[in-house]
């Protein structure tokens, strides 16, 4: 292997790294923070379509990491400096998440209690990804706070939260598998 493809720079070594742009930062810093709790969902959705999941799934997740690594991409970007020019997405692709649910919706029982996570291991895995994703969604949101984060990437987050908790519900019903409710016990 010669230099030139080895993936370690060692510009981290001292708890640094860049933005795009050039900018130095924290590893701990807000944004790096942000785009990497993208990056964690990522994974998982990655996870998710290496299961045993109907095609259409496997498609929707597909176009849902393409539209997580765009997000990671523009939160990673110094929004003081001029960078390349990165791609968007639209609210066509809350629009299909929102679509998605609902068709999912409609061949499920009416939720009268929570559900506990689990069920059958891809619903488990579901639930993780959900949670991650209410975790990422906080860190934009905090980001936000002092910095600009666009919109479209936390309504997009937002729902593929949604997404997540129904898909958990579709796939346990696919595999015949039975929800555990929660139900107090006084």
């Amino acid at each position: 292997m010669t230099g030139e493809n080895k993936i370690y720079t060692k510009g981290g070594d001292k708890g640094e790294t860049s933005l795009l742009g050039g900018t130095r930062v924290k590893k701990s810093h807000e944004r790096v923070e942000a785009y990497g709790n993208l990056d964690e969902l990522n994974s998982f959705i990655g996870l998710i379509r290496d299961q045993n999941i109907n095609p259409h799934y496997i498609d929707v997740l597909g176009r849902v990491q393409e539209v997580l690594f765009i997000s990671e991409a523009l939160v990673a970007r110094d929004p003081e400096k001029e960078t390349v020019n990165l791609p968007h997405f639209g609210d066509d692709d809350i629009r299909r998440l929102e679509q998605e649910i609902d068709t999912m919706n409609e061949d499920l029982p009416e939720l009268k209690n929570f559900i506990l996570p689990g069920g059958h291991i891809t619903a488990s895995y579901c639930h993780i990804a959900r949670t991650v994703c209410r975790r990422a969604e906080r860190s934009l949101i905090r980001l936000n706070e002092n910095n600009t984060v666009d919109e479209i990437i936390i309504r997009f987050i937002n729902r593929l939260s949604d997404y997540l908790f129904v898909l958990a519900r579709k796939t346990c019903k696919d595999h015949g598998a039975k929800e555990r409710l929660w139900i107090t016990r006084r």
